[in-house]
C-alpha cells in the first residue's frame, strides 16, 4: 500500500480540456517528463489510486495537458478536477536527488529555521560547536512559491494555520533535502515578525 512517505506533490489538476477527457496538471515540478514512472497517483478516499499517462503535453511553462488511461470524457475528467496530483519518490531521477530544477519544487518541503536563540545560549556557555548540527524550529510547510516578482517567495502554511511570506535568496539556505522533503532555512531575526 502506497503511503504519503512514497510520493511526493506535484500539482493539482485545475479543469478540463476539450470532450475527450484531456485535464489540465497546474505543477510546481515537471518531474513526469523527466522521471521513469508512466503514472502518477491521486488521493481518493484517503487512498493512492494510480492512474496510467497515455500522453502529456506542456501547456506553458507551469501547466501541462495531460490524457489518463481510462479518462476519455469531460464527464469523467470532471471527477479528477481540484485533486492533487502525486508522484512516486522513488522513480525521481538520479539528478533531482542532488539538484532542484526548479524553485517551484520546494513546494510541500517542511521548513526549518536555525534556532538563534538556542545559538545564543550555546554560545554564552562556551559550546562552540553545539552538539548534532543545528538547534532548529519548525516554521510549517511551504504552499507555494511566487517567481514571478523581483523577489522569489516562499508562502509558508505554519502548523496553527497561519501565511508566512519568506524571501528565498541563497544566503538564507543552509541546506535541503530532497529526499526528506525539508528545507533549513537562516533568515535574519526579526523577519518572521514582519508577517505580524
Amino acid at each position: 500500500m502506497i503511503s504519503d512517505s512514497d510520493v511526493f506533490s506535484i500539482g493539482r489538476f485545475t479543469r478540463t480540456h476539450g470532450i475527450h477527457g484531456e485535464i489540465e496538471l497546474q505543477f510546481t515540478d515537471d518531474v513526469f517528463d523527466r522521471g521513469e514512472a508512466d503514472y502518477v497517483f491521486l488521493k481518493i478516499d484517503g487512498l493512492y489510486v494510480p492512474f496510467f499517462l497515455e500522453d502529456y503535453r506542456f501547456k506553458g511553462s507551469e501547466s501541462a495537458l495531460f490524457t489518463l488511461d481510462g479518462i476519455d470524457s469531460d464527464t469523467a475528467a470532471r471527477e479528477l478536477v481540484g485533486h492533487t496530483v502525486y508522484y512516486p519518490l522513488d522513480a525521481r531521477p538520479a539528478e533531482d536527488e542532488e539538484t532542484v530544477s526548479s524553485l517551484r519544487a520546494f513546494t510541500g518541503f517542511q521548513v526549518l529555521l536555525v534556532d538563534h536563540g538556542a545559538l545564543d545560549a550555546e554560545a554564552e556557555a562556551g559550546d562552540e560547536e553545539g552538539e548534532g548540527g543545528l538547534p532548529t524550529l519548525e516554521l510549517g510547510t511551504v504552499r507555494h512559491v511566487e517567481t514571478t516578482t523581483a523577489n522569489t517567495l516562499l508562502t509558508v502554511e505554519t502548523h496553527d494555520g497561519e501565511e508566512v511570506l519568506l524571501p528565498r535568496h541563497d544566503d538564507f539556505v543552509v541546506d535541503y533535502d530532497l529526499r526528506a522533503r525539508l528545507l533549513l532555512l537562516d533568515v535574519p531575526d526579526g523577519l518572521i515578525d514582519l508577517n505580524d
